[in-house]
């Protein structure tokens, strides 16, 4: 055998050791980009609530504030806790937590709560 075939043979064994530790890398950014995304509309979802709640004293009109907020893939599947205070200048607490199933291709779909938590002072 010459030497190039046999630097050509070990090249495609390292490149097949090499390639499962690169696509599981790749599927791993993917992912905490995907749960960073999600973390960020439940941020936001959280936040129009709580401004909601501190300004209407009906909690149902914060909830509907949530679910208008996020996608519409996520309103059935989200929990919304609204703790509204009748006192002025008291905290306005919304909390909204979604289960996340992680990498169901890698994790066997391993399930997590997302959770965003917005205060707000009271106005009415």
């Amino acid at each position: 055998m010459s030497r190039r075939r046999e630097e050509r043979g070990s090249a495609v064994v390292e490149f097949a050791l090499v390639l499962p530790v690169v696509v599981l890398v790749l599927l791993a950014v993917v992912e905490v980009t995907m749960v960073a995304r999600t973390q960020y509309e439940l941020v936001h979802a959280a936040r129009e609530g709580a401004r909601t709640a501190a300004t209407v004293p009906d909690p149902s009109l914060a909830v509907a504030a949530v679910n208008a907020a996020l996608d519409p893939d996520m309103v059935g599947r989200v929990k919304v806790l609204v703790e509204r205070p009748e006192t002025v200048g008291s905290m306005a607490v919304v909390t909204v937590v979604l289960p996340y199933r992680l990498g169901a291709l890698i994790l066997g779909g391993l399930q997590i709560d997302l959770r965003a938590r917005s205060v707000m002072r009271v106005e009415q």
